[in-house]
């Protein structure tokens, strides 16, 4: 193919043929497109955008870009799970090992950070020994025995995908509707289970900062799932304030083992009961929400969500020690970050908070770049708590005292304080199905 003309014709907001994008993303796995030429389309195709058809043949091109598993090959009560990423999203940590103890099937293939929001990979990697890079084989016989596994996409699951992805990240290309859609249906469509529920988050800690954005995204992602014959569920869920208490890896590793032991912070808690539930009612498990909320509810309280977690932990070669015994990663520093005022807390920005943990090394600037697991920010307010003067709002895990005071200024220019309480912003805005 004429390279250059097909990133001309984007460029110029023409539409590609279905065939032209195939014979790009083949040209791009086997080499013969560089990745500079592959930054140029995806810049163009970020600023022109891509259309319904456009992004439908990019979807079906990436899926089959590599290996894929027959529908419905991990069984009838397979599902997969994919959130659009948020600061402080460890929700896939509890609902896998939760879906997986209450029958549920759940292949789940995760990526890594991008930009200021976490990856669920990197928060695995921070209990010691844990491999998240398993053989297709290995990955299979762990889902087999235990209902369900966490691992990285595997260089020939949709080969493509993983290379754009990393373009992505470092290209300033992240936040397309197109592309994203794409990125996640392909490998959600590779996986092959029958349904597919899709946490897509909303506000200033999320790609998707306005609910029109998010909910457009949702809809072209339920399109692309339901014409390729999959059950299709959405929750646009909010996404302004970070999501439970910890942001940094290893502290929301802990975190997440809270709330598998039935505690851990409420909002969180919440969230991932009900992120599980449709999980367990798209897999035919449940007939409604509201039942498999009350199964949700007994599996974390009488230990049989986490002990499935350590059983997926320890078959991945984890120390299941590091959480039982409270052995994770930790920061040498500890900052505390004090209100400046009485009042109420009317407002934190998840974002900045993303941002100050990023620049402490919880994240990546550069695709190559090695992730600190012990740092992060823990929060002890949050939108509607009261504080006094001088109240510690969060404490900032650093590795030297010059990143945790530059953290903590961060952190504090963050909060946003009032006279009277504000409204509890909701967990969830709304849920669409296809």
């Amino acid at each position: 193919m004429d390279i250059v003309q097909f990133i001309a014709a984007k460029r110029d907001g023409q539409e590609h043929t279905s065939d032209a994008i195939a014979d790009f993303i083949r040209g791009y796995v086997q080499g013969s497109v560089a990745d500079y030429q592959a930054s140029a389309w995806l810049m163009a195709a970020y600023l022109k955008g891509l259309s319904p058809r456009e992004t439908l043949a990019l979807t079906e091109t990436l899926t089959h870009s590599g290996r894929t598993y027959a529908l419905g090959h991990f069984g009838a009560h397979s599902v997969d799970k994919h959130s659009t990423g948020g600061v402080g999203d460890k929700t896939s940590l509890v609902v896998v090992p939760l879906c997986a103890s209450l029958g549920a099937t759940v292949p789940k293939m995760s990526g890594r950070g991008l930009g200021f929001t976490g990856g669920t990979l990197d928060k695995l990697e921070s209990i010691p020994g844990l491999r998240t890079r398993l053989p297709a084989e290995e990955f299979e016989g762990i889902v087999q025995q235990y209902g369900a596994a966490i691992c990285a996409q595997t260089p020939d699951l949709v080969p493509a995908d993983g290379k754009l992805y990393a373009l992505r990240d470092v290209t300033a290309t992240v936040d397309s509707i197109p592309l994203i859609a794409a990125s996640v249906m392909s490998k959600k469509l590779a996986m092959g289970c029958p349904a597919i529920v899709l946490d897509v988050k909303v506000g200033s800690g999320a790609f998707m900062p306005c609910l029109d954005q998010a909910r457009a995204l949702a809809q072209m992602m339920i399109a692309l799932g339901s014409s390729a014959g999959r059950h299709m569920v959405a929750l646009l869920s909010a996404m302004d304030q970070p999501l439970g208490e910890a942001v940094g890896n290893a502290l929301e590793v802990r975190e997440a083992w809270q709330v598998l032991n039935g505690a851990g912070p409420l909002d969180f808690r919440q969230h991932c009961q009900r992120v599980a539930a449709e999980m367990l009612v798209a897999a035919g498990l449940f007939a409604d929400a509201d039942s498999a909320i009350d199964a949700c509810e007994r599996a974390l309280s009488d230990g049989s969500a986490a002990e499935r977690f350590l059983q997926i932990v320890s078959a991945q070669g984890g120390q299941v020690e590091a959480l039982t015994q409270d052995r994770l990663p930790g920061a040498s520093v500890i900052h505390e970050v004090h209100s400046p005022r009485a009042g109420y807390v009317t407002s934190l920005e998840a974002r900045a908070i993303g941002r100050a943990v990023m620049a402490l090394g919880a994240g990546r600037v550069r695709k190559e770049d090695t992730v600190d697991p012990a740092v992060g920010v823990v929060l002890h307010a949050k939108v509607g708590s009261p504080v006094e003067r001088g109240q510690t709002l969060a404490l900032v895990h650093a590795r030297d005292a010059a990143s945790a005071l530059a953290a903590g200024q961060a952190v504090a220019a963050a909060y946003t304080f009032g006279e009277s309480q504000p409204e509890t912003p909701p967990l969830i805005y709304e849920v669409l199905r296809g």
